[in-house]
């Protein structure tokens, strides 16, 4: 269905290929699954499918991409419509009405069919993505997440023989991530769809693929088992790692397979020690309990503020109000110095919204909030960058200049650092990227790495991460969790709102789950996500009971016994 003959690809000015000699056979039917480092080419692998590279970007392609038969030299997009169906990493620039049930109807418009049957198609996605609640929403008061899902929808109502998507669920909640994948996978199996998925999350998705092509960036893309490609590449799923760890054989990617191999690891680490904090589990409600005021509670489990340092931020009765949307709902929150909080929750729970209003740029109803006893809200722009700094879901927002060396310049700057400030703390979360290269141009994980950067640059005392890790790869969450740790450690206080569950175990000390704009838990790590399967990293699953969240937890404690 899909064949890549010996094909590279390259762009002007770049210091070399994109892609180097790719030859790639994917099957009709086949769910393939793309991985590799940021920046190693997985978007122009993706993209060269339908067209758009070279046709769209520029550049040289040499060799032949062929999709179902036809040249993409000869045939550009508009010719391929109807056989593949392209998702990109961000929804909303593919976007092109303002409603779902519009959007989700435009591709059949295109194509020409029938009002009966896109009428048809379009019920049909709505029930496939859960979406039915959202049918008659503007885009634009959707969360991330959702926005992704339309998307998703948005592709297949066309019934494209060959599905591209980029970063599929990078915005997605657990759950609807599942729902997702689940879908994708009854569409291969039962229509023989052909699925060509590049991802970053892949403790999500390398148990749904049939093979994985890795792109090593510097050498030809290897391409095989996925147990076996995965092992021997720099990004990998914690449940890879904990089959490397463990030396079994064949290499596990999947839960199920992963427990059936594992009785004589739990049996070598033995009982847990009976201080180890996640034996101490909570379980949160789904809706807390009502107060007479109407306002909800915490349940009693859960954790209501720091256990020690001095609280750098306070809100009390935060509340935000779209319209006849209830946002977030009167939340209390405390955070202190050196705290690591994640906040979580499905698609659409507030976390966003509780990040801005915090911040004091975003929509505030009620409530207030203070940083060091004064409200963000009171403050000019550069005191409040240095007070408290907000990284939002789309990091192009933050950026405007023409190359990543101005807008690094801008940022030292505009905080009043050293020149080479912003610089060194992007090349911490992503080295090599060349400073005359546009900020569009970068792939999603750069773009946000430099985002980053310049909302660190001057080192605010309270930092609000919406979704930090979206678009990075293994390696570069490795480096953002260290250069967070080491502001925590510096006093700073860090909220991260975001859908990273094997992020959290990794790096959060106190994690927070909202529900429809409320508080329904707030303890350390290990109790709240270990409670909910939803929110449980792929470690403890594989190891429960036992208390372990990281591979990296297990060999500390193999190395004691």
């Amino acid at each position: 269905m899909i064949r890549f003959e010996n094909v590279s690809v390259s762009y002007p000015d770049a210091p070399g290929p994109t892609l180097s000699e790719v030859d790639l056979h994917v099957p009709e039917g086949e769910l393939c699954l793309v991985v590799g480092r940021t920046g190693s080419g997985k978007s122009t692998l993706l993209r060269a499918v339908n067209g758009l590279v070279p046709h769209f970007t520029g550049g040289t392609l040499t060799g032949r991409v062929l999709v179902d038969g036809r040249d993409t030299r000869t045939h550009p997009p508009r010719e391929l419509a109807d056989v593949v169906g392209l998702v990109a990493q961000d929804p909303q620039a593919g976007f092109v009405t303002d409603s779902v049930e519009d959007e989700l109807a435009y591709s059949m418009e295109s194509l020409g069919l029938p009002n009966p049957v896109m009428r048809k198609r379009v019920e049909e996605t709505l029930d496939l993505l859960g979406l039915a609640d959202l049918r008659h929403r503007p885009l634009a008061t959707l969360s991330g997440g959702q926005q992704q899902r339309v998307a998703v929808g948005a592709a297949l109502t066309a019934h494209p023989r060959v599905l591209v998507l980029d970063e599929p669920t990078s915005a997605l909640d657990p759950g609807a991530a599942e729902d997702v994948l689940a879908a994708l996978h009854r569409l291969v199996h039962d229509l023989a769809m052909t699925v060509l998925i590049a991802e970053h999350r892949l403790e999500r998705v390398a148990q749904y693929a049939d093979r994985v092509v890795w792109l090593p960036g510097d050498a030809k893309p290897v391409a095989g088992d996925p147990g076996e490609v995965l092992a021997g590449a720099p990004v990998a799923p914690p449940v890879v790692r904990l089959g490397q760890l463990a030396g079994w054989r064949p290499i596990p990617v999947s839960i199920r397979d992963a427990r059936r191999l594992a009785g004589p690891l739990r049996e070598q680490l033995g009982p847990p020690p009976t201080d180890h904090p996640a034996r101490h589990t909570a379980t949160p409600s789904p809706a807390g309990h009502r107060t007479r005021n109407g306002r909800t509670a915490p349940p009693a489990d859960t954790h209501t503020g720091p256990d020690n340092g001095t609280p750098l931020l306070r809100a009390e009765d935060l509340k935000v109000r779209y319209g006849t949307v209830e946002a977030v709902r009167g939340i209390d929150l405390s955070v202190g110095e050196g705290e690591r909080v994640a906040v979580m929750g499905r698609n659409g729970s507030g976390k966003s919204s509780l990040l801005w209003a915090l911040q004091g740029t975003g929509k505030r109803s009620a409530g207030t909030v203070s940083v060091n006893g004064t409200d963000p809200a009171d403050l000019k722009p550069g005191p409040r960058r240095r007070r408290i700094g907000l990284v939002p879901q789309q990091p192009a927002d933050l950026l405007y200049l023409h190359t990543v060396a101005a807008e690094c310049a801008q940022a030292d700057r505009e905080s009043d650092q050293p020149r080479g400030t912003c610089r060194a703390a992007l090349d911490r979360l992503t080295p090599d990227i060349p400073d005359r290269q546009h900020p569009r141009d970068l792939s999603e994980g750069q773009r946000l790495a430099l985002a980053l950067a310049v909302a660190l640059t001057p080192r605010p005392r309270v930092i609000l991460l919406d979704e930090p890790t979206r678009g990075l790869d293994y390696p570069a969450k490795t480096r953002l969790a260290e250069a967070l740790h080491t502001l925590a450690d510096e006093g700073h206080a860090i909220i991260l709102a975001t859908h990273d569950v094997e992020f959290v175990a990794e790096y959060a000390t106190r994690v927070i789950v909202l529900a429809e704009g409320e508080t329904v838990a707030d303890g350390p790590t290990g109790e709240v996500v270990t409670a909910s399967p939803t929110f449980s990293p792929q470690t403890a699953k594989v190891l429960a009971p036992l208390p372990w969240l990281t591979v990296t937890d297990v060999a500390t404690a193999l190395a004691t016994r």
